[in-house]
């Protein structure tokens, strides 16, 4: 992601509000949503797997197959210029050749590293409870989608998570495999329409110790 100032920073993070309704007529070019989504995935994730999958919901047809799984955020899901699903793959493995493939071909890793870091994860994936992978990838798909967020202010464009709607349903309803593909949350972007609502924070105090 773009590196920030402290008053760029603060500038994003105080930017942060409930965005509920957006400029329907602001729409995002295919070319910025790749350059927002690929600095989202510069955020970090166990092993370098990247589990994290997007689907950009942006279509009428695909904004209408979606409106109604997520009946409480109609507006957003009308007025936005598009909607993330944020899915996390529970087979994010199978891509560890890929990824450590290109990380020798970057020079960034060596060859036998890569090997002997391939032998050692294919036993531990293996062997990995189910459990234990929801929780990684749930961590994450978490991780990429605050950066994503920081990500789309950066270009400056609003966002608002939306965790309620029906997860048992998206990702068959998109073609996607739901036994393979973990619902996390939905993201609305856009330019917004109204201020939206602003929220406080408990202070550092009450939520910070040091020893």
């Amino acid at each position: 992601m773009t590196n920030l100032s402290n008053n760029d920073f603060s500038a994003v993070i105080s930017g942060r509000r409930s965005i509920r309704k957006y400029d329907a007529s602001v729409k995002i070019s295919k070319e910025e949503m790749t350059q927002i989504l690929t600095e989202a995935t510069l955020a970090p994730s166990s092993v370098n797997m990247q589990p994290w999958r997007f689907l950009v919901i942006e279509s009428p047809e695909g904004k209408a197959k979606l409106a109604p799984l997520a009946k409480f955020n109609q507006t957003q899901v009308e007025t936005s210029a598009a909607v993330i699903a944020v899915f996390g793959d529970l087979d994010s493995f199978s891509y560890a050749e890929t990824i450590y493939g290109l990380a020798v071909e970057a020079g960034k890793m060596p060859q036998e590293v890569k090997e002997a870091q391939l032998g050692r994860l294919s036993g531990y994936y293996a062997n990995l409870p189910a459990d234990v992978n929801k929780d990684t990838v749930l961590i994450d798909a978490g991780l990429v989608s605050m950066q994503l967020m920081l990500a789309a202010r950066a270009h400056g464009y609003d966002t608002n998570p939306i965790g309620g709607y029906e997860k048992d349903r998206i990702a068959e309803a998109f073609g996607m495999d739901k036994d393979r593909y973990l619902p996390v949350m939905l993201i609305s972007i856009g330019k917004a329409a109204e201020e939206g609502y602003a929220s406080v924070r408990l202070p550092i105090e009450t939520i910070a110790e040091w020893k």
